[in-house]
C-alpha cells in the first residue's frame, strides 16, 4: 500500500469531564494490576501489568474456558484419587464417586473446589499435565503470550504463572463464552453426585459490594497473595479488571477488594465511549487512472467508537492502495485508517470509494460514439 501523507487530529479537550485529564490514577497495593475495556480491549491504567506473577485460583478462569468449549457439560464424571485427594478449598469428593461435568464448574466457579478442578481436568484432558498444556496453548491463542499453566486449580508448582494483561486478555474472552457469566453469577445451587447432595454457595462478595458486578475469581496461595479478577458492566460499558498480589494474610484479603473498588471505580468515572468516525465519512483521495476523474473521494466503511478519558488526542491516519485504474465501482476497497489515542493504535477501519470512475480512454471513447450514433441511427 502506498503511504498517504494526509492526515487528521480530532483532539477531544475534556469534553465531557472538565478534569479527567488531570484525574489521579488508582494507587493500589498490588504487585501487578490493570484496567481494560471489556468492548475493545484497550488498557485504560497498569501497573506492572505483563510481570510474571503466580495467580492462584485466578487459574480457574482458564480451566473453565477449556471446558465450556471442548466438554459435553451433560458428562459423568468419575473421581480418581487424585482428585479426591487435592487440598482445601475443596467438595470433599470421594474417590469412585461420580458427578455431572457442569455441576462440577459451579463448584469450581462458586467456591472454588480444588478436587473438582482436577476431576475436571482429568475427564476432559485425558489427565491433569494433558489438560495444563492445552489451557497454556490456549491462552497463547487468546494473546496471553507469558502465561504456564502447571496446575488446573492455581495450587504454585513449578513455572505456573501469568500477568495481570494475559489474565484480562483470558477475561475478556471468558464473559464471551456460552455459559460462563451464567455460571460465575449463579448465587448458589444444589447438586447431587452419585454418593450425596452439595450445597453450592457463590463466595464471591463482590457480586454485592459493587454496582454492577459480573464476578469473576478470587485466588489465594501462599506465593501468589491475594488475587482477584473483576468484571462489573455500567450503561453500555463493562470493565474488567485484575489485581494480583495485593497482599497477604487479613489484610491482604481486605485489600484486594479496595484495589479492585479503585480501579474500576477509576475507569467508569473518567471514561466513556466516544463516536470517533462516522459511517460515510470522507477522509482524502485515490489517484485513478485512464478516466476524466482523476481522483476519487475515500469514505469510511463502517462508523468507529473508542473509549476515551476526554483529554486525549485523537490521530487518524490512513494509506490508499496506490492509484486505482478505471473502470472504478462505487464502495471498493480502496485503503485503510488507522485511529490513534495519543499514539496507541485503538483500531482500523475500511476506506472505500465514494464514487465511481468510468473508463476514458481512445478505445473506449471510439465505442461511446458508436454506441451514440447506433442508438441515433435505430431511432429513425
Amino acid at each position: 500500500m502506498k503511504k498517504c501523507v494526509s492526515f487528521f487530529i480530532l483532539l477531544f479537550i475534556l469534553l465531557s469531564h472538565p478534569f479527567s485529564a488531570f484525574a489521579a490514577a488508582p494507587s493500589v497495593n498490588a504487585a501487578g494490576a490493570i484496567l481494560i475495556d471489556a468492548k475493545t480491549g484497550r488498557v485504560l491504567w497498569a501497573k506492572n501489568a505483563v510481570l510474571p506473577l503466580a495467580v492462584a485460583s485466578t487459574t480457574k478462569i482458564m480451566t473453565a474456558i477449556l471446558t465450556l468449549e471442548n466438554a459435553n457439560l451433560n458428562d459423568i464424571v468419575t473421581v480418581s484419587s487424585r482428585a479426591a485427594n487435592q487440598p482445601k478449598v475443596k467438595m470433599y469428593l470421594a474417590e469412585g464417586e461420580t458427578v455431572n461435568l457442569k455441576d462440577l464448574l459451579y463448584a469450581l466457579m462458586l467456591q472454588s473446589s480444588n478436587d473438582a478442578a482436577v476431576a475436571i481436568a482429568e475427564h476432559v484432558g485425558g489427565s491433569v499435565e494433558n489438560f495444563c498444556a492445552q489451557m497454556t496453548e490456549r491462552a497463547k491463542e487468546l494473546g496471553a503470550g507469558d502465561t504456564v499453566f502447571e496446575t488446573p486449580n492455581g495450587l504454585d508448582k513449578g513455572n505456573h504463572h501469568s500477568t495481570a494483561y494475559d489474565m484480562a486478555l483470558i477475561t475478556r474472552h471468558a464473559l464471551t463464552v456460552d455459559g460462563f457469566t451464567e455460571i460465575i453469577n449463579t448465587p448458589s445451587v444444589s447438586v447431587t453426585s452419585s454418593r450425596r447432595t452439595y450445597e453450592i454457595t457463590n463466595l464471591n462478595r463482590f457480586l454485592h459490594e459493587y454496582n454492577g458486578a459480573i464476578g469473576v475469581k478470587t485466588g489465594f496461595t501462599s506465593k501468589a497473595g491475594h488475587c482477584f479478577v473483576g468484571a462489573a458492566k455500567r450503561g453500555d460499558m463493562q470493565l474488567i479488571s485484575v489485581v494480583l498480589a495485593s497482599g497477604w494474610g487479613t489484610r491482604g484479603r481486605e485489600q484486594k477488594w479496595r484495589d479492585t473498588k479503585q480501579i474500576l471505580n477509576y475507569g467508569f468515572d473518567f471514561f466513556e465511549y466516544k463516536d470517533i468516525i462516522k459511517e460515510g465519512d470522507l477522509l482524502g483521495q485515490v489517484l485513478v487512472t485512464r478516466s476524466k476523474t482523476e481522483t476519487l473521494p475515500l469514505r469510511f466503511a463502517e462508523g468507529f467508537q473508542a473509549i476515551t478519558d476526554g483529554g486525549e488526542t485523537i490521530t487518524i491516519t490512513w494509506e490508499a492502495a496506490g492509484q486505482l485504474k478505471a473502470p472504478v465501482k462505487k464502495g471498493v476497497w480502496a485503503g485503510v485508517a488507522k485511529i490513534y489515542a495519543d499514539n496507541q493504535l485503538l483500531g482500523e477501519v475500511k476506506l472505500l470509494t465514494a464514487k465511481q470512475a468510468q473508463r476514458h480512454d481512445f478505445k473506449t471513447s471510439c465505442e461511446k460514439i458508436f454506441k451514440a450514433f447506433a442508438d441515433t441511427t435505430a431511432t429513425k
